[in-house]
């Protein structure tokens, strides 16, 4: 993207205008609105993605670095058009009417839930949870706009994934929200290597390089070996997690990252698609290949060739992808005792492929005997 167009789609100052002026006339609510619009003590600072549907942001809130998201697509016509802020009231939140009820209000978010996340058992817990977070103040009652305002939030595949793994340590922490603006903890190391190459770097250097650069910055073995073994259980946790499964659907070390501590942390969660997501997007697809019948970059099911239907499965397992991924992150510098058997068990991780049903015990096996491989070498250590 030219600097010309990343400047002009990249404004938090509109994203900031738009959510306080709605925040002010009552249509939205949040428990970050008054830290954002009345004590201004949430700052946008660093522009780090344009996308007009959503802006991500460096920000400060109370001496604390946050990342702020917010989707302002009708924003950016705003100061040459009044009439866009209130096409954007009518279309994002135009749910619950006045006059819904609230037992309307839970039936209402429990057939969300169950449309994107499955029929789960546990759906009435997170709905529970949805609700304590929309009473701002506390009352017990949620109002108009605390409904219209985590309504919103939840048509926004993030969050909803967000809130779903929110009890996993491995995700982004939600910190607060405003509207369909939310704030998350910011992770200090956006890649599984610690740096990223600049955009602008990457298509000009050769990829033996970039292999180069990542070997140089990248934490010390045995903090690789902590890091992955986190990035292994966040594929535990999701296989058959407490609110149904998930897929990772573009695996690449710059979606994940780490903490100060090393610990495993995901980065982006738009990379994430639920089951219920994927066998929607497979329903009744036409196909000639497997090819035809991907989701994302990587989430692929099989074709029928004679029915020329895609499969309502996907074929390659989380662990096979989060295995590619080690291979080159582990083995470097991997300790000379240890690399052969390492090699051989990432190797047979790499090809696990088959329908996630079938074969979750053999998935099971792998991943706890890569674990314990890892985690026996660095037990007892300044490093665990």
């Amino acid at each position: 993207m030219h600097y010309s167009s990343y400047s002009e789609l990249c404004r938090g100052h509109v994203c900031r205008m738009i959510i306080c002026d709605q925040y002010k006339k009552g249509i939205i609510s949040g428990s970050s609105c008054k830290d954002l619009c009345d004590e201004r003590s949430l700052v946008f600072q660093q522009c780090l993605s344009s996308s007009p549907t959503h802006q991500v942001y460096r920000g400060l809130w109370r001496d604390r670095e946050v990342i702020i998201k917010c989707g302002v697509e009708e924003s950016l016509k705003a100061e040459t058009s009044p009439d866009s802020t209130h096409r954007r009231e009518l279309i994002l939140f135009d749910k619950p009417t006045r006059g819904t009820s609230m037992d309307e209000f839970k039936e209402m978010l429990l057939n969300f839930l169950k449309d994107k996340l499955g029929d789960q058992a546990s759906l009435t817990v997170l709905v529970g949870r949805v609700l304590a977070m929309s009473d701002v103040n506390g009352d017990g009652k949620i109002s108009l706009a605390e409904a219209k305002s985590i309504w919103a939030l939840l048509q926004l595949n993030e969050f909803l994934l967000m809130l779903s793994l929110q009890e996993k340590e491995h995700t982004a922490q939600l910190l607060g929200y405003c509207g369909d603006l939310y704030i998350t903890e910011k992770i200090p190391h956006d890649s599984l290597y610690g740096a990223q190459i600049p955009s602008v770097l990457q298509t000009v250097l050769p990829s033996p390089i970039h292999t180069i650069v990542h070997q140089w910055f990248a934490p010390a073995w045995p903090r690789r070996a902590k890091i992955a073994i986190g990035l292994l259980e966040f594929v535990e946790e999701i296989f058959h997690g407490t609110y149904g499964s998930f897929f990772i659907c573009e695996a690449s070390f710059r979606n994940i990252g780490y903490n100060e501590k090393y610990d495993f942390k995901v980065v982006d969660l738009r990379k994430l698609a639920t089951e219920m997501t994927i066998k929607d997007f497979l329903k009744g697809r036409h196909c000639e290949q497997n090819s035809d019948c991907t989701y994302g970059s990587d989430c692929t099911a099989a074709c029928d060739k004679l029915m020329k239907q895609c499969k309502n499965d996907v074929i390659r397992p989380n662990l096979a992808k989060a295995c590619k991924l080690l291979q080159d992150y582990l083995l470097y510098g991997a300790p000379a005792d240890l690399k052969e058997e390492l090699q051989k068990q990432l190797r047979t991780c790499m090809t696990l492929s088959g329908l996630a049903s079938q074969m979750e015990v053999h998935h099971s096996l792998i991943l706890n005997n890569l674990k314990t491989l890892l985690w026996k070498k660095i037990s007892n250590t300044k490093y665990s």
